[in-house]
């Protein structure tokens, strides 16, 4: 079983280069799973119906979410779809689902999406206590492979949250910072673990968004308005290789197109 899971898709711009190379992705690395972060597709802050509908289309069997899970109204629309998934540990009550199970070669895969706490300046419940009740739950329906998208701000958090599910999840991998890392390892309880799998976006940016736009904020302090970048764009994310018969991770590799 090989899992593709893409970074952070930012604006068009990322949703076209996604367009242009998840087939020779999915064909040359014998992908059978796709996992994509898309709450930055749409102008760099959440998600519409329309976007929501070409990533589907383009292959992704699922679709997290982060932060900007509500920064575009119409998600309410479409937020119950089995192929997306919000925040876990977004308070009870809320719309919307912050796991799912899906079928894929015989095999249950559980996609749980979590937001941390740090700097992220959402109220949600305490993602390291959340996660253990969701898997309880997960497992108790029979999921083969579990795999866990942590859309956090500090890296100690992730780093953290990595040994804390340590051999209760098959991959856990980080989110959010949009900048990718080079940490990829098998834990020693035998979960894979990346601390931030990248962006897929605008290259020439401060992290998807617009350059001098970014740069007024940082030097005059000002509430500048950001935007999304232009230009070529670059595509990050990882491979999960997941032995069949067993479950359990044996590879990971990283994508930097």
């Amino acid at each position: 079983m090989n899992i593709l899971a893409i970074g952070d898709l930012v604006g068009e711009a990322g949703l076209k280069k996604l367009s242009e190379e998840i087939e020779k992705i999915k064909k040359e690395n014998n992908i059978d799973f796709v996992i994509v972060n898309g709450e930055n597709v749409s102008d760099g802050m959440g998600i519409t119906k329309k976007h929501f509908d070409e990533i589907v289309k383009i292959g992704a069997d699922v679709i997290t979410m982060g932060n900007h899970t509500w920064g575009k109204k119409d998600i309410f629309s479409f937020i119950d779809n089995p192929k997306i998934i919000r925040p876990a540990n977004y308070p009870s009550g809320v719309c919307g689902k912050g796991y799912n199970i899906y079928e894929c070669k015989d095999k249950k895969i559980a996609v749980i999406n979590l937001i941390g706490r740090t700097d992220m300046n959402v109220l949600s419940e305490n993602p390291f206590l959340i996660s253990k009740k969701v898997i309880k739950a997960i497992k108790e329906k029979g999921a083969d492979i579990i795999v866990v998208d942590f859309h956090a701000e500090a890296t100690a958090e992730k780093i953290a949250m990595g040994y804390y599910l340590d051999g209760e999840v098959t991959v856990l991998y980080g989110t959010h910072t949009h900048v990718q890392t080079a940490d990829e390892k098998i834990l020693s309880k035998g979960t894979g673990y990346i601390t931030d799998i990248g962006m897929t976006g605008p290259k020439e940016s401060v992290i998807g968004m617009n350059i001098e736009a970014s740069l007024k904020r940082f030097v005059t302090t000002l509430p500048e308005k950001y935007r999304v970048a232009t230009g070529d764009s670059m595509l990050n994310g990882c491979i999960f290789e997941i032995n069949d018969e067993t479950c359990k991770i044996t590879n990971i590799k990283r994508i930097n197109m």
